[in-house]
């Protein structure tokens, strides 16, 4: 080979050396000079040193966060509140309209829900023993369906809850007078 040769094949490499290392990736750049560490003397260490971060605090006073405790402790203040509210709403004769007195226990059973998003409820209607079967079920249908719709406006997921109907089937008295009655006309609200 010629020197010409040789030498034109050695700048053609350096110009691919020089092309590779042109790479707009940045490996490692130096890191711009700060001021050195703060070096004191631990007590009890024999006049050892070690560097001390600045503005360091000491572990005893780190706040540590369990979120999984936090999370439970919610979900049993939600339980315990829950355990205190009424389970039943109860309907006028003939009708499934909510009465003003439910709207506190429906704000409560809400609050649960939203506060266990994991929480099912199952909205059980009842008619008493007037009408006829196919009536009262449908009856019991439309109450249940009237409580789901309120806990939804009140914030409640449309999946966490279910409306069901029992119709006259279920009558938590089994009297036939106003007062038993008046007991059977519900929607159940039942965790699951």
């Amino acid at each position: 080979m010629s020197l010409r040769t040789t030498f034109s094949l050695s700048a053609l490499a350096f110009v691919a050396v020089l092309a590779g290392c042109s790479s707009p990736v940045v490996l490692d750049e130096p890191k711009a000079a700060t001021s050195a560490p703060v070096v004191t003397a631990q007590p009890g260490t024999g006049g050892s040193t070690t560097p001390a971060r600045p503005n360091a605090t000491p572990q005893s006073q780190v706040p540590t966060v369990d979120l999984a405790k936090q999370q439970a402790e919610r979900e049993a203040a939600a339980r315990a509140a829950a355990a205190n509210l009424p389970r039943v709403v109860y309907f006028e004769y003939d009708s499934f309209l909510l009465r003003a007195d439910d709207k506190p226990v429906l704000e409560g059973h809400a609050k649960v829900l939203a506060a266990l998003p994991n929480l099912r409820m199952s909205l059980e209607g009842h008619a008493d023993e007037r009408g006829g079967r196919e009536y009262n079920l449908a009856l019991g249908q439309k109450r249940a369906e009237t409580v789901a719709r309120a806990l939804e406006l009140l914030g409640v997921k449309p999946g966490q809850v279910e409306a069901v109907s029992f119709g006259e089937e279920r009558p938590a008295d089994n009297g036939s007078n106003e007062a038993a009655w008046a007991k059977n006309r519900r929607v159940e609200l039942k965790g699951r």
